[in-house]
């Protein structure tokens, strides 16, 4: 009996998503809860698990497609007699009756299986599907070096500079002439190359364009002297690891650090909502983390209720599941602050921009050294550049230029975090 594949719910005020990619392809066996499709919203990627045993009789919705929730993907049969299709099928009729020599004189020379081209032209993804026509490449004779042998844009790349990005009868009738001694040598496979953006792609511009547009953002700069937290980070590194089997890093510090400068400084924790200012009492603070589908803000809840430790087992679960593609929609949704690190690609300053409803959101960049005035002497130390966006419609300057003071306290005396002073 067949079983529908159908797009689940999406999380809240998501009803739609696209096929990014299938797992299986028709005729493969499945397994209750083994992954078959992935879907890509304007937050997450997601799989969906089969939910029943059996075997990928039907794909209704191509990689690229957008579904709504509810709408089926595919259907799952159950298998009985069912058998992977071959490559091509060989008709029993031209095996029985052989051509005679002067049919085999009359008939042109055979072309390529098309079966196989169909077959290989199915598992390809929309941009390698593009590529292939656009080139006049043959898909079958492609190696893939994707996951189950699936071909990639950079399979098919390869295969384009082989050739000069044509047929090779095509290249060899149109074989230029000779350069001249100033030519310069013409560039091999496509100059440009349009990719449709993703859902989340898609979603980040809006929102950073719907925080330019609506938030009066201004950004105040300010340095901290990074000795104190690098001292402590040395004395209690390995003690720390052994105890609490994670490694103690900044991140721990700056987020122990933004909680109490907004605790004293509450406007920048929140938000205008219509004509209403927001001030909340709870501490989520959302960390921007980097992924190759595009930036994510996973959310540490609670983050003044916990301890360093557990501050830093927060991040590198988070960070691991952005990475992965596995966070929920609920792990990025509902935070208060955020903290950006362009430090770690070595970025020396920066201008964050607000992450919409938020009203403030802090910038963190590459620890340098760089002399500076100490006690009447001139000293090197290592320093790091702190940046603040806010919004100048509930955040007044006096209260961005404190809070970020305050951070910068906190950091270069890393005990008051401790003693709560």
């Amino acid at each position: 009996m067949a079983a529908d594949i159908v797009v689940p719910t999406l999380g809240e005020s998501v009803t739609e998503a696209t096929v990014a990619q299938w797992l299986k392809q028709p005729g493969d066996a499945v397994q209750v809860d083994e992954p078959l499709v992935e879907l890509e919203t304007d937050k997450v990627t997601l799989e969906v698990n089969a939910s029943t045993a059996g075997v990928l009789s039907e794909i209704l919705a191509g990689e690229g497609d957008s579904v709504e929730v509810g709408a089926i993907l595919g259907r799952i049969g159950d298998g009985k007699g069912a058998a992977a299709p071959a490559p091509a099928k060989t008709d029993s009729k031209a095996v029985a009756k052989a051509p005679t020599k002067a049919e085999a004189e009359a008939s042109p020379a055979p072309k390529p299986a098309k079966a196989k081209e169909s077959g290989a032209a199915e598992s390809l993804s929309p941009v390698v599907r593009k590529l292939v026509a656009e080139n006049a490449v043959d898909p079958s004779q492609i190696a893939g070096s994707g996951k189950g042998g699936r071909i990639t844009k950079g399979d098919v790349l390869a295969a384009v500079s082989g050739t000069g990005g044509k047929a090779p009868k095509e290249a060899e009738a149109k074989a230029p002439a000779a350069p001249t001694a100033d030519a310069k040598p013409a560039a091999t496979g496509p100059r440009e190359e349009r990719v449709r953006m993703t859902r989340l792609r898609k979603r980040i511009a809006e929102r950073l364009k719907e925080a330019q547009n609506t938030a009066a953002m201004l950004t105040t700069f300010n340095e901290a002297d990074m000795g104190a937290v690098m001292d402590l980070r040395q004395r209690y590194r390995d003690s720390f690891e052994r105890r609490h089997g994670v490694r103690l890093g900044f991140m721990a510090f700056f987020t122990k650090a933004a909680v109490a400068a907004l605790k004293e400084i509450p406007a920048v924790n929140g938000e205008i909502d219509g004509d209403e200012l927001v001030y909340k009492n709870h501490y989520d603070i959302g960390i921007a983390v980097g992924t190759p589908q595009g930036l994510v803000v996973p959310v540490v809840r609670d983050a003044d209720r916990l301890g360093f430790a557990d501050i830093e087992k927060t991040i590198g679960a988070l960070g691991r599941k952005a990475r992965d593609g596995k966070l929920s929609i609920d792990e990025m949704s509902g935070g208060t602050f955020t903290i950006t690190n362009g430090g770690v690609y070595g970025s020396l300053n920066s201008t964050p921009i607000l992450n919409p409803p938020q009203s403030g959101i802090l910038g963190l960049h590459k620890i340098q050294d760089r002399p500076v005035a100490v006690d009447g002497e001139v000293r090197i130390r290592p320093m790091m550049y702190l940046a603040l966006s806010y919004d100048h419609r509930i955040i007044d300057g006096r209260e961005a230029v404190t809070f970020l003071v305050r951070v910068k306290e906190f950091i270069e005396d890393p005990e008051r975090l401790l003693l709560d002073v």
